[in-house]
C-alpha cells in the first residue's frame, strides 16, 4: 500500500514538474476549418451575410483558419440554434449567423427552444436589418389597406421565423388579415412558391431584396407593403413601419419588443464555453474583417448595406435587455401573435 502511495505521488510531482501547456489561439486554429452555420436553405440575408463573413475572417484569424459555411434549415432557425447550443463542439470552431428573434423567442417561452440566448458567446453584429413584407406584382393587395380588406395567403419559414410571427402580429394589431402557410424552408423555397402562385407574398431582409431581387424592385414585380424597423429605411421614405400602426401605448411596448429583434440584425454568434483567449481571438477577427478594405469595397460596389457592426460584448447586453422585458410586455406580445 506504501509502495503504491508512493508511486502515485511520484506520477503527481512528475506531471506539477512538467505541466501540460495550453494551446494558444494561433496553435489552436492553424489548419483548421471554422464552420459558420446558416439556420436557413442557401438565399436571403442570413446566408448572403454569413458568406460575407466567412469570405474574409479566417484571414484576421490567429493561425488563418479556413472558413465554410454550412447551411442548416428547418423550424425557422430552432433546428440550427438547438444545435449550436446542445450539440456542437464547444472550442471556438463552430459560429452560427443568429437569428434575429433568438432573445424574443425565449422571452415569449416559444415552444421547442432548447436553448439560453445570454450562454451564447456573441461575437459581433454585421448590420442590423429592415425586413419587408411584400406581395407579387399579381395579387390584389397592393397596400396595407388592401391586406386589411381582403384574405392574402403568404408565405413563411416556421412558426419562430419573422416571416411568421410578424404577419400574425399585424393580424391581431392592424386589422390585417394575413394567411401565412409557415411550411417553407427559407426564402428561396417562398420565391419559387409565389413564382407558381401557390402564395401571394413574404417577407424578407430589405438589403437582401436590394441585392438578390434587383430586378423585380427595377420592373416593378412587387409591392411592398410594411417595414420592420425602429425608424423608416431612408429609400423607403413612404412605407409604413410595423411600429406606427400600435393603437395605444402597450401596444406599442410590444411592437418595440419586436423591432429589437431588428436591432441584432445579422450577428455572428458561437457556442457556450469557449476559452477565454479564443473568444477574444474571435472577436478581434470579427471586427477587423468589419473594416477589411476588400470586403468594404466589395459591399459597397455591390450595394449590399454593411454595418454599422456592434462588438460581441454590446449584443451580450442586447440579448439581456431584451430578456429583461416585463410579463406584462410579454403577455401583449404574444397575444399579437395570436397565441
Amino acid at each position: 500500500m506504501k509502495k503504491t502511495l508512493s508511486a502515485l505521488l511520484a506520477l503527481n510531482a512528475l506531471f506539477t514538474a512538467f505541466p501540460v501547456e495550453a494551446q494558444t489561439p494561433e496553435e489552436f486554429y492553424k489548419g483548421k476549418t471554422i464552420e459558420l452555420y446558416v439556420g436557413t436553405s442557401p438565399g436571403g440575408g442570413y446566408d448572403l451575410y454569413g458568406r460575407l463573413i466567412a469570405r474574409n475572417m479566417g484571414q484576421h484569424m490567429p493561425g488563418k483558419p479556413s472558413m465554410i459555411v454550412k447551411n442548416m434549415p428547418g423550424a425557422g432557425h430552432l433546428k440550427m440554434t438547438n444545435w449550436v447550443f446542445n450539440a456542437a463542439p464547444r472550442n471556438g470552431t463552430v459560429l452560427a449567423v443568429a437569428p434575429q428573434a433568438i432573445a424574443i423567442e425565449q422571452a415569449m417561452k416559444s415552444e421547442g427552444i432548447q436553448y439560453d440566448a445570454r450562454k451564447f458567446t456573441w461575437i459581433g453584429r454585421v448590420a442590423p436589418v429592415v425586413e419587408v413584407t411584400y406581395t407579387w406584382h399579381t395579387s390584389a393587395t397592393k397596400t396595407l389597406e388592401d391586406a386589411r380588406k381582403r384574405e392574402t395567403i403568404m408565405g413563411g419559414s416556421g412558426a419562430t421565423s419573422p416571416t411568421v410571427f410578424y404577419l400574425k402580429a399585424l393580424n391581431q394589431l392592424a386589422g390585417t388579415k394575413f394567411n401565412v402557410i409557415p411550411s417553407y424552408p427559407g426564402n428561396a423555397e417562398t420565391i419559387l412558391a409565389i413564382q407558381r402562385g401557390e402564395v401571394e407574398g413574404g417577407s424578407k431582409a430589405w438589403a437582401s431584396m436590394k441585392v438578390d431581387n434587383a430586378d423585380w424592385l427595377r420592373d416593378k414585380k412587387v409591392n411592398i407593403l410594411v417595414q420592420y424597423a425602429e425608424a423608416r429605411a431612408p429609400d423607403m421614405p413612404d412605407v409604413p413601419l410595423m411600429m406606427e400602426l400600435d393603437r395605444n401605448e402597450n401596444e406599442k411596448l410590444a411592437l418595440k419588443l419586436f423591432a429589437m429583434g431588428n436591432a441584432m440584425g445579422r450577428s455572428i454568434m458561437a457556442t457556450p464555453e469557449i476559452p477565454v483567449d479564443r473568444v477574444a481571438a474571435l472577436r478581434k477577427a470579427f471586427m477587423d474583417t468589419m473594416t477589411d478594405p476588400e470586403l468594404v469595397a466589395f459591399t459597397r460596389d455591390k450595394h449590399i448595406d454593411f454595418g454599422p457592426a456592434l462588438d460581441g460584448a454590446d449584443l451580450a447586453r442586447l440579448v439581456s435587455e431584451t430578456l429583461a422585458v416585463s410579463t406584462e410586455v410579454v403577455a401583449l406580445a404574444k397575444a399579437a401573435r395570436g397565441e
